[in-house]
């Protein structure tokens, strides 16, 4: 069964969102920098129950209404990257970390790693990104740029 591919408009741009018939396996912005990294084969347009339920969180998400994440998100990646989106996970709705401090918590020497992993995230929104912060507590480059071409401000 090939991947389906939906397109969800959100109040910051255009997601493409990617599904089997079992799980949602990506969720990019179309400039993001890591556009469908990861996929193995190519997409079909259309929609299925996966990709359906994804656009109702993300309706409720942009009204501001916390929900519990969907049990069916299966990102493709390495097992450090899957480490490194899992403690992403553990972020509280409202609340921020450093690269540094996951990186210390998961027992790795390297923030740059951590970042490497966050920036090639295939569920954002879903697997919460934006809630990691640089070390000064500010966005960084890659978060100032994208935030600044969505937004104009």
């Amino acid at each position: 069964m090939p991947l389906v591919e939906q397109y969800y408009q959100s109040p910051l741009g255009v997601i493409s969102l990617v599904a089997s018939e079992k799980a949602l396996i990506g969720a990019w912005f179309l400039d993001q920098k890591h556009f469908h990294h990861g996929l193995e084969e190519a997409c079909v347009k259309g929609i299925n129950p996966i990709l359906k339920q994804a656009s109702d969180w993300l309706d409720a998400y942009f009204r501001g209404e916390i929900q519990p994440l969907p049990d069916y998100l299966i990102p493709n990646g390495t097992a450090f990257q899957k480490e490194v989106w899992q403690k992403l996970l553990t972020i509280p709705y409202g609340e921020t970390t450093s690269y540094g401090k996951i990186a210390k918590d998961l027992g790795c020497a390297s923030a740059q790693a951590v970042g490497g992993a966050v920036g090639r995230n295939p569920l954002s929104l879903f697997i919460p990104c934006h809630r990691v912060l640089s070390a000064d507590g500010g966005l960084t480059q890659a978060m100032r740029e994208a935030w600044t071409e969505k937004t104009g401000s």
